[in-house]
């Protein structure tokens, strides 16, 4: 496979069809045993991976995701089949880990990425809506850095070893999650920790999940899929593209929720959720912001990884620390309400923010 091939899902009907599938395999991954209302959140998984390789020690999220892993090796194997492997990296790696961090811990603060923002409302849950407009204010917030001149700085060629890093990493997790499987009974394996219950306990079979990120990965590093991106190319340029594949993954995901009776409208009692609806579009105008200022949401960020693209990289890596932070120093939210300490996290988190998007703009 090779250039001159056409891409036909970097067309409306093709990222229509993305976002449609996404949508369908997260319900299907649910009834699996993945958990409910997550599904494939970007932000929940990563920080299981990061309780896993003990980066925290909060017993309820602990589990080496296949998703994640199979997400930025998919968009390996694409960028490959069609020559798009790029090694590309250098614009301004700490601000990228920093951005990475912070995004981790207000999604950590709502409980979900922009795509469990998707699947939460997708499966009923109606304080995922204060999470939405969060998320739209954050990202609108840094179309204004954009229109004010911000920028982290060029990209430049990498070597293809530099490029080859986050993939290589991605499988040495895999062969971890192989080497080391969950235990009944057994919080340990070999150098992994598992939950015993909560959401890191449920979890759908290993090659499934793996199959759903593979196969995920691939088409999104195909169809450039982005949820953030959605959003800015409506409020800068008026282009929807994108949108259309955000909007396929939450009706597809709807319908697939109502068939397969996963459905629950209302606003008590939902999954892995709580009902503090300022700290959920807090959480999310944090999160929304920092990823409109690093290009990509949590998801991208992953593909981008697959490509080469080692900014892309340390922005995962800060994401991993950024759960171990959220964790360990009480700033994460639990279905009871926000951390002792999310409020600072929150307040933090803007402001180091707003100092990276006022210092960068040429």
């Amino acid at each position: 496979m090779a250039r001159g091939v056409k891409n036909v899902f970097a067309t409306t009907a093709g990222i229509i069809t993305v976002g449609a599938v996404i949508g369908v395999v997260a319900a299907f991954l649910q009834k699996s045993g993945n958990p409910a209302n997550m599904a494939i959140c970007v932000a929940c998984f990563g920080r299981d991976i990061a309780g896993a390789i003990g980066l925290h020690r909060a017993a309820v999220v602990q589990y080496m995701r296949p998703e994640i892993i199979g997400f930025v090796l998919g968009s390996f194997m694409a960028a490959l089949a069609f020559k798009e492997f790029k090694p590309t990296g250098g614009s301004a790696p700490l601000a990228r880990f920093v951005l990475g961090m912070i995004a981790m811990i207000g999604a950590l603060v709502f409980l979900g990425c922009p795509w469990r923002v998707i699947l939460r409302l997708a499966g009923g849950d109606g304080n995922a809506l204060f999470g939405l407009i969060g998320l739209v204010t954050g990202v609108w917030i840094g179309t204004l850095f954009f229109k004010s001149g911000f920028n982290l700085g060029r990209t430049q060629a990498q070597s293809t070893g530099t490029g080859l890093i986050l993939p290589l990493l991605m499988l040495g997790l895999l062969a971890l999650r192989v080497l080391f499987p969950p235990v009944a009974g057994e919080a340990q394996s070999g150098v992994l920790w598992y939950s015993l219950k909560g959401p890191g306990a449920a979890y759908a079979p290993l090659l499934l999940s793996l199959g759903a990120g593979l196969g995920i990965g691939f088409l999104a590093q195909r169809s450039r899929f982005c949820t953030m991106g959605a959003i800015r190319d409506v409020l800068l340029f008026k282009q929807w593209y994108l949108m259309f594949g955000f909007l396929a993954l939450l009706v597809f995901a709807l319908i697939a929720n109502v068939f397969l009776g996963q459905f629950n409208p209302g606003f008590e009692g939902q999954p892995v959720a709580h009902t503090m609806w300022f700290w959920n579009f807090a959480g999310m105008l944090v999160a929304g912001l920092a990823f409109a200022l690093a290009g990509g949401c949590p998801g991208r960020q992953l593909f981008m990884s697959g490509e080469g693209n080692s900014d892309a990289g340390i922005f995962v890596l800060g994401s991993l620390a950024g759960a171990g932070i959220a964790h360990n120093f009480g700033l994460a939210s639990s279905p009871q309400g926000i951390g002792p300490h999310g409020v600072a996290g929150i307040v933090i988190g803007l402001a180091v923010l707003m100092f990276i998007g006022f210092t960068n703009r040429k």
